[in-house]
């Protein structure tokens, strides 16, 4: 076949760095569920991210959600029930990664000697531009676009002169590394009841239904549609004017309330409209430890408060050490899981 006959890197959901991701916490976000929930045959990941958690729970029904269309393109590359073609994708990434002398773009034109060099840029903008010109021409599917894009975007990652985020790019950095597109290892036989959606998870709870919800909101002001502004712009390829020197787009649209003094009032709306067996929060214990914008936006008292309202609640503590945007001399940091057991909640 032709997959054996091509030279390619293959890469997994979780190469990929992102702030909060819960990839290590995974067994201890499992052991939670197994040992105390019952009969969890559907899950909701309603602020995805990465995927990380959905990837966990693959033998069950998946429904994923994220703000930032960047993460649910990679979340409909990863858990989509859609069929792909493997040989194709390797055919697009092994091709792609041979492309030279490419013309300016707008990658080039925004991007050049920024957080990527010159033609590192011009690479993104010729391949991000043909996988859409390839996609309208009927020559890939929804889901093959989808993997593509995943590939380019934690190709983008692996190579960014940052510090794993797009607030800022590394002035003065050597580009010594080239972008080089991996193969992701999507499943094909996904289960077909699966659904992705981008959305607002507020919104999204009023119309599903799963057995555990799974709920890991921001935590404090930072904004993730600011740190990881210039993925979300390549996965959209609308082509915006950027400004700043970050270079970063409008994107007001995509700002989290969860960042915001209304956080706790959010938090309050989703409980209420979630319909669920249980509902397993991720909320960290920085409280007052970092500086302004890494304080906590609901505090434990408001927590208790709303999900005592739904249904019994447990709490569960693990410490680890997590991936942050800066250096931190913070000790005793520890992940909580908040497990709600609602009250009486069938499904609808």
């Amino acid at each position: 076949m032709l997959i054996a006959e091509k030279t390619y890197k293959t890469s997994l959901i979780n190469n990929r760095r992102y702030l909060g991701n819960k990839y290590k916490l995974l067994p201890f976000i499992k052991r939670v569920v197994a040992d105390e929930c019952k009969g969890v045959e559907s899950v909701a990941d309603i602020f995805a991210g990465t995927g990380a958690v959905s990837s966990a729970f693959r033998d069950r029904v998946i429904i994923t959600n994220d703000l930032l269309y960047s993460n649910y393109i990679c979340n409909y590359a990863w858990f989509s029930p859609q069929k792909y073609r493997p040989e194709v994708i390797v055919d697009y990434v092994t091709e792609y990664n041979c492309v030279s002398d490419i013309s300016d773009n707008y990658m080039t034109e925004n991007f050049a000697d920024t957080y990527f060099s010159r033609d590192d840029c011009a690479k993104i903008g010729y391949i991000r531009e043909d996988i859409e010109k390839n996609f309208r021409a009927g020559d890939i599917n929804e889901r093959e676009r989808a993997i593509l894009i995943t590939s380019l975007l934690y190709a983008m990652d692996k190579i960014a002169k940052t510090c794993g985020h797009y607030d800022a790019y590394r002035k003065g950095a050597e580009f010594d590394m080239s972008l080089e597109l991996y193969v992701p290892l999507a499943e094909s036989d996904n289960n077909p009841k699966n659904e992705c959606y981008n959305t607002d998870a507020n919104e999204l709870v009023k119309t599903v239904y799963a057995d555990l919800v799974y709920i890991d909101p921001p935590y404090n002001s930072r904004q993730y549609c600011d740190a990881y502004h210039l993925l979300e712009n390549v996965a959209r390829w609308e082509k915006p004017e950027v400004y700043g020197v970050a270079k970063k787009m409008k994107r007001d649209s995509v700002k989290s309330r969860y960042c915001t003094k209304s956080a706790p009032a959010a938090f309050e709306d989703l409980i209420k409209n979630i319909r669920a067996k249980y509902i397993l929060l991720s909320y960290n214990n920085m409280a007052e430890k970092g500086n302004g914008r890494s304080n906590a936006k609901i505090s434990d008292g408001d927590i208790m408060r709303i999900l005592s309202s739904k249904g019994s609640v447990k709490v569960f503590s693990e410490s680890y050490k997590a991936f942050s945007t800066g250096k931190s001399n913070i000790s005793d940091n520890a992940e909580r899981l908040f497990l709600c057991t609602c009250f009486g909640e069938d499904k609808v």
